[in-house]
């Protein structure tokens, strides 16, 4: 995922220099490059980076069944926790670093409880000196945060559960 507030950046720095073109490469594979010069006016080119979170709900389990008494000994078997609700999960969409605010010491993002919009920033991930802020993908109440801030995170990671009914 790249941080278009950087690519416009890297493209007003080389308008206001001597340089024709810049390339970046990372060590995943993914490469930007900017370029002055009209025979290279594909002016980036991404190669193909990791696929974007998608959100998945959680399937919901049927009901067990009532406890029967058991036909030796005469006792009821242990009852099955009730199963909880479906959560949709926000993923992490790249390996780096997880934040839970925009600043060390500021409030987080969220919190267990908190309702959230589709849209609303919930963290900040950093993948090579770059702030990539991750918004919900859908409406909601944070019921479980699973990272801590400032631990690595990677990609695919399941960061929040968010209930949607709630």
């Amino acid at each position: 995922m790249i941080d278009l507030r950087y690519v416009k950046k890297l493209i007003e720095m080389l308008d206001g220099s001597t340089v024709d073109s810049i390339e970046i490469s990372s060590d995943k594979g993914m490469k930007l490059r900017i370029s002055k010069s009209p025979q290279q006016r594909a002016a980036m080119t991404v190669a193909p980076a990791a696929p974007a979170p998608v959100a998945v709900a959680a399937p919901v389990l049927p009901a067990a069944p009532a406890a029967r008494p058991a036909e030796e000994g005469g006792t009821a078997a242990p009852k099955a926790e009730a199963p909880k609700a479906a959560a949709l999960e926000i993923k992490s969409p790249m390996v780096g670093t997880f934040y839970s605010a925009p600043e060390p010491g500021a409030k987080p993002y969220i919190s267990v409880g908190d309702r959230v919009s589709k849209g609303q920033i919930v963290c900040i991930i950093e993948a090579m000196k770059i702030m990539n802020e991750l918004e919900s993908e859908f409406d909601g109440v944070v019921r479980e945060v699973n990272v801590t801030d400032a631990h690595p995170v990677e990609y695919g990671q399941v960061l929040f559960r968010i209930d949607p009914t709630g």
